[in-house]
């Protein structure tokens, strides 16, 4: 989310009532719906694709990457947000800065998390920026930083930042002609090579020079070894749909060839290389994809700058 993010001309007044925000309480002496447990665990392992023996058997610890997860508030939300909290956004909100966005996020480890331990965490708005122009539209970045505690000890923190903005929607359909173009992905040092590969029609696949291990999307180390170094192999764009969604809405003319804006299949891709990706299915109706289904990589150009792996669904 780094490109574009000039600020814009002119005063912003906003920006001094937004830092007044900064270092007051997000929520305080939250505490996680359940403790620590193997079954989450299990299945945020399936999901991941991550057999690392570590995170199963009677020693088993939980993966480091699962830190927020203990303490989310699921579809109930959480109660324990503070006032300041929600008076920020709703500033936002009422100075015309609706949409939210998801940027990146931090994470620090302090100590393995067991079954069994019950999970606290405090939070703060750690800071606002100065009002920021990106691709999808003029907004702030909020940071909340996390402090987890395990049965009472540190464990953790978990920074999370969001970009709450006016969406630039007008200026993205006239670049494009007159058409709705769809959102553009966050590029960053950790998956450059990826999209530089997407570009010459190559869907590159990480491996681990340490151990071998393939792994996908691309991250900066192994998650079987630790190992930091890796080079890359080509799919070969072989797959089977091993899960899928059809997204009804809301409906977006970017995301459907006939403008219609959905609906439209997502899937997690299972390549044959044995990594797992997701994206849209194309060429069969949305409703006859299936678990199991073959699909064969294609790169689809969406508009004049940006291009995308997608799968093509068939019979068999």
């Amino acid at each position: 989310m780094t490109a574009g993010t000039g600020a814009p001309e002119g005063p912003d007044e906003l920006y001094g009532r937004l830092k007044e925000f900064e270092g007051r309480a997000a929520a305080t002496a939250g505490t996680g719906k359940d403790p620590v447990n193997e079954p989450m665990i299990r299945h945020w392992c399936e999901a991941m694709g991550d057999t690392n023996p570590a995170y199963s058997g009677p020693d088993a610890v939980a993966p480091p990457t699962m830190l927020q997860a203990w303490t989310m508030g699921g579809l109930s939300g959480h109660t324990d947000r503070s006032a300041a909290y929600e008076e920020l956004f709703g500033l936002l909100d009422g100075a015309g800065y609706t949409s939210v966005v998801a940027t990146d996020c931090e994470q620090e480890y302090l100590r393995p998390l067991r079954p069994g331990d019950r999970i606290t965490f405090d939070a703060v708005i750690e800071s606002v920026s100065e009002r920021k122009t990106t691709k999808l539209g003029t907004g702030y970045f909020v940071t909340t930083r996390m402090d987890v505690r395990a049965d009472g000890e540190p464990a953790g923190t978990h920074r999370f930042r969001i970009l709450k903005y006016t969406p630039a929607a007008a200026k993205r359909k006239a670049r494009g002609g007159g058409r709705n173009l769809r959102p553009r992905p966050v590029i960053n040092r950790d998956n450059a090579g990826f999209w530089q590969g997407v570009a010459e029609h190559r869907l590159l696949i990480q491996r681990c020079t340490g151990c071998g291990t393939l792994r996908f999307p691309w991250l900066p180390g192994c998650n079987a070894c630790g190992c930091q170094e890796w080079d890359t192999v080509e799919a070969s764009g072989e797959g089977t749909v091993f899960s899928h969604v059809v997204m009804h809405h809301p409906p977006f003319p970017a995301f459907a060839a006939d403008g219609a804006g959905g609906p439209y299949a997502v899937a997690l891709i299972e390549l044959a290389e044995g990594v797992r990706m997701v994206a849209n299915v194309i060429g069969v109706p949305y409703d006859k994809v299936r678990p199991g289904m073959p699909v064969r990589l294609e790169f689809l150009r969406t508009d004049p700058e940006l291009e995308l792996p997608v799968f093509r669904g068939g019979e068999g």
